[in-house]
């Protein structure tokens, strides 16, 4: 750690979308304002899978009245991150990438927020961290080996493989299919007695017409149990079915990094779905001056909050603030 920086209005902990929208709002209001990232700019749609196209259509992802032009019905992953890249370089937004924030605390009159890199004084504080870092594991045994996976990337990898998917959601089904077309024998592992609901309406006949041929393997009603170097188990209703295999995707979903959110003094429920204490019209936490936005917000119910429905955050808060001041 390094010098204490002078103090700024605001601090944003998380450079995504709702964090470049916060930031945004408080160069309009003229306060000065500091992003920090633990990683890259958008880091977390950075780590969405290469060929990811967006259940939202572009209009409904754009922030700061920037209109989000794209030719695609649905805009892919690479054009989000070309956006948002081009809305930070467009408004120089004041972005630290790939400092990670350690702590956050407060006296009578400031918050202390101490990086990677140095410590910097702020008079308000938006954790806009978003839900992606932390996989749900499935605690079995062999979920540490190599094979098993909770992200991903490109189809291309799994090519001529045995592959188990664990899940029903876009992600499963997403890689699922995608795998499949690129020579993998797949075989889904789904707790629930159908795909989900909440699957985009456009890929969802796909992976049932799929299944209906025989193309794609699937065992509803089922569970992993054990995995080893060269096989699976799965817990189905019949009894348990060992499949030789050569990787799990296990994208059983993400959530929050409470640990972090707990050690810098908000308030979360021990039960089910843990969602941080706060103010739902200032979106200010149980810490006076400390806010949180976006996807967040929602604990452990990681399908509440999207960015489309979140931008708003960005306004509730920093109309917050400036009302606070006047």
């Amino acid at each position: 750690m390094s010098e204490t920086i002078a103090a700024y209005d605001l601090i944003i902990v998380g450079g995504g979308p709702i964090g470049l929208a916060c930031a945004l709002e408080a160069k309009e209001a003229n306060l000065k304002y500091l992003i920090l990232e633990k990683g890259c700019l958008v880091n977390s749609l950075y780590n969405y899978p290469q060929n990811m196209t967006f259940f939202s259509s572009s209009e409904r992802l754009e922030i700061g009245d920037i209109p989000f032009v794209t030719t695609n019905p649905k805009p892919k992953r690479m054009e989000a991150l070309e956006y948002y890249r081009r809305i930070q370089q467009k408004f120089e937004l004041d972005t630290h990438l790939f400092e990670e924030v350690l702590s956050v605390s407060k006296n009578d009159s400031a918050f202390q927020v101490v990086s990677n890199r140095r410590t910097y004084t702020a008079e308000k504080v938006i954790i806009a961290t978003g839900f992606y870092d932390i996989p749900t594991l499935l605690n079995i045994p062999g979920e540490e080996l190599p094979k098993v996976r909770h992200y991903y990337d490109d189809p291309h990898y799994y090519s001529s493989q045995k592959v188990i998917v664990v899940g029903a959601s876009n992600s499963s089904i997403d890689a699922a299919l995608e795998t499949y077309r690129k020579g993998a024998k797949v075989s889904l592992v789904i707790r629930s007695g159908e795909i989900s609901p909440r699957v985009k309406y456009w890929v969802k006949p796909d992976i049932e017409n799929r299944i209906a041929a025989g193309e794609i393997d699937v065992y509803y009603n089922s569970y992993l149990t054990k995995v080893t170097d060269t096989t699976a188990s799965i817990q189905t209703q019949e009894g348990i079915v060992e499949l030789e295999n050569d990787f799990v995707l296990a994208l059983t979903g993400y959530r929050p990094n409470f640990e972090f959110l707990k050690k810098i003094g908000i308030t979360i429920p021990t039960e089910a779905p843990c969602i941080p204490s706060h103010n739902e019209e200032t979106m200010e936490t149980n810490i006076p001056g400390m806010y949180l936005a976006g996807v967040v917000c929602g604990g452990l119910n990681t399908h509440l909050w999207f960015i489309e429905n979140s931008r708003i955050h960005a306004k509730q808060i920093v109309g917050h603030i400036i009302s606070k001041r006047s």
